[in-house]
C-alpha cells in the first residue's frame, strides 16, 4: 500500500509534537494487533484441478457457461 502524498514518516513529522506521539502510539498499537492475528491460509482442494481447461477456454467463456448453468 502506498500513500498518495508522501511517506508516513513525512506525514508524522508534519504534525505538532503532541500529535506525533499520538500517531506513533497508534501505529505501535496497529503493529501489536497485526501480530496477534493468526495468518489465515486459504486451502482449496480443487486448486489447479481445471488447469488443462485454460488452453481451451477463456475466462469470459467460463463466465458465460457459469451463467448458463445458473439460469
Amino acid at each position: 500500500m502506498t500513500t498518495t502524498s508522501g511517506s508516513v514518516d513525512d506525514k508524522i513529522r508534519s504534525l505538532p509534537p503532541d500529535l506525533q506521539e499520538e500517531a506513533v502510539q497508534y501505529i505501535d498499537d496497529l503493529v501489536k494487533r497485526s501480530k496477534k492475528r493468526s495468518p489465515a491460509t486459504f486451502m482449496c482442494v480443487a486448486e489447479g484441478s481445471l488447469e488443462e481447461l485454460g488452453s481451451r477456454y477463456s475466462s469470459v467463456d467460463l463466465q458465460h457457461k457459469a451463467q448458463e448453468l445458473r439460469d
